[in-house]
């Protein structure tokens, strides 16, 4: 996905493991486009989850990054760097039309993908005109 990039949804962190929320951002994408590594490291899972095709990445350190609905052209155990061609945007999940969902876990836990994406920048209070 080319720059800039629009958040449709952002991470919503559940109150408990087991409740509602939003383990992810969803990035606009249209049918078809190409979907790269957010960073370099090794595949580990492409293919269906629950009726929708994912891809994800060990990055290391504990840190694993998924996309989702994703038709990936790389298989379990392929290395790769950022920026690299992982898949297509397809369809399925919550995200079927127009965009893809983004997940990022650090030991296991789900965290707000803009911490490994230069975060958003600050709001700047500007005075009445």
């Amino acid at each position: 996905m080319a720059a800039p990039i629009r958040i449709l949804a952002p991470f919503r962190a559940p109150p408990t493991p087991y409740t509602a929320g939003h383990r992810g951002i969803d990035v606009a994408a249209a049918a078809g486009a190409p979907v790269v590594a957010p960073a370099p490291g090794v595949v580990s899972f492409s293919g269906m989850v629950a009726g929708r095709p994912v891809v994800a990445i060990d990055h290391g350190n504990g840190v694993v990054s998924a996309v989702e609905p994703v038709a990936g052209v790389v298989e379990a155990g392929t290395p790769v760097t950022a920026g690299d061609a992982i898949g297509s945007v397809a369809t399925g999940g919550h995200c079927d039309s127009g965009c893809v969902h983004f997940g990022v876990r650090v030991d296991g836990e789900y965290v707000s993908p803009f911490l490994f994406l230069g975060g958003l920048p600050r709001a700047v209070l500007l005075p009445p005109a």
